[in-house]
């Protein structure tokens, strides 16, 4: 445990160094976070407003749910290509802007759009068989999930940097996974353990310091309550922007054999290590 630790935040401090070099990469999760909300906010109104679903789902909600995903993974993978593509600008040495980043993401519209849409219907599928009421089928939906997961997890670097449409990046994603499998396979995990554990602690001390801020005064209450969402939103910009950074470089090291700049000796040989 102590060792996968000690990786997980060697990969954080590596990923930090790059981000560091480029805070304008925090910028993506910022804006694909308020586009998000954007769309949740595009379907949910509408629904409520019109009670569409009051008589049940139907039809009808499979095809909202999937417009729904469609929407939402699109925004989610245009802005997490643009992060990667701004990373690998510096990884390669060069000094990236959000503008490049961006280009490079509209570049690649069409493939992103058509990644979202069998990211959507794996997603809508999932979320069918994990809300039957047969255990057995609901952890068959889990088991899945986690496969696709794992199938999928260096898509997004994979259409930045070829000119190959989104089933050719799943097959060549599932591709490196296979030549490249080690211990620690989805080595993202290791700066989600430990942006867990502060992300956790920002809440927990949130929570405490409010409630004795309510005893206090209502005002300072509520004043500790915002600035514990916002920490914890900053958390999770930096966190997102993190794991662009890494699985940038984690497709350099599985595509190209080596290590990129700033992460030589960070245990990716280690974390990848081809059977």
């Amino acid at each position: 445990m102590f060792a996968k630790f000690s990786r997980s935040w060697e990969l954080v401090k590596a990923s930090a160094g790059v981000l560091r070099s480029d805070k304008e990469l925090l910028v993506f999760p910022v804006i694909s976070g308020i586009a998000a909300l954007i769309v949740l906010a595009t379907f949910v109104i509408p629904i409520v407003s019109l009670k569409l679903f009051e008589g049940g789902t139907g039809p009808l909600g499979y095809v909202i749910g999937f417009l729904f995903y469609l929407c939402q993974y699109f925004v989610i993978f245009f802005f997490n290509s643009a992060l990667v593509g701004a990373a690998m600008i510096r990884l390669n040495g060069g000094d990236p802007t959000v503008a490049d980043g961006l280009r490079i993401a509209r570049e690649r519209m069409l493939p992103i759009l058509g990644y979202a849409a069998i990211a959507a219907t794996v997603g809508l599928l999932l979320q069918f068989l994990k809300n039957k009421d047969n255990f057995v089928i609901r952890m068959l939906g889990s088991l899945l999930g986690t496969a696709w997961t794992v199938a999928s997890f260096l898509v997004v670097p994979v259409l930045v940097a070829n000119k190959i449409g989104p089933i050719d990046a799943v097959k060549k994603s599932i591709e490196l996974l296979k030549t490249t499998w080690g211990e620690n396979a989805v080595g993202q995990l290791g700066i989600g353990f430990v942006f867990g554990f502060i992300m956790a602690g920002v809440i927990i001390m949130g929570v405490l310091l409010s409630i004795l801020g309510f005893t206090v005064s209502p005002y300072l209450g509520g004043t500790i309550v915002v600035l514990t969402v916002l920490s914890a939103l900053t958390v999770g910009i930096i966190q997102s922007a993190l794991s662009g950074v890494y699985a940038a470089a984690l497709y350099r090291f599985a595509n190209d054999g080596v290590a990129p700049q700033g992460f030589e000796g960070m245990g990716l040989q280690t974390a990848f290590q081809a059977k």
